[in-house]
């Protein structure tokens, strides 16, 4: 297996950092800190970033404020909702579903869905391709 590095951008021009190897350790504390150091979460209603990504299968760290709602962008993939920071509500085609801190909420693939923060949260979404 070949590592995959993700390289420097706008919001973290610091360089790269790898988020694919065979084994990955995924600092969880250092990554929320940095998220909330950074100037997007001081000006935008969320920050998130990548922490593992594959061609199966993608980890997101996700810091939302209160009120702030992000929707599906690709319905057609599985998907999981670990809170574990604050409550979010999910909303899909069925029903809404109030998700507190360590909980987890799974999707099958092909459901819409929103995700709107109840108070101030953390959360890892993981999407399965």
């Amino acid at each position: 297996m070949e590592n995959t590095n993700i390289d420097a951008t706008y919001n973290r021009p610091e360089g790269d950092r790898k988020i694919d190897s065979a084994v990955l350790l995924i600092d969880l504390p250092a990554f929320i800190k940095q998220i909330k150091d950074e100037k997007a979460w001081g000006q935008n209603d969320r920050n998130a970033i990548t922490v593992f990504k594959t061609d199966k299968m993608r980890i997101v760290l996700v810091a939302m404020h209160r009120k702030a709602t992000m929707q599906t962008e690709h319905p057609e993939n599985i998907i999981s909702v670990q809170v574990l920071k604050g409550k979010i509500s999910v909303a899909t085609n069925y029903a809404s579903t109030e998700v507190d801190k360590e909980m987890i909420l799974a999707l099958h693939e092909k459901v819409p869905y929103t995700i709107t923060a109840s108070k101030k949260s953390i959360f890892l979404l993981t999407v399965v391709e």
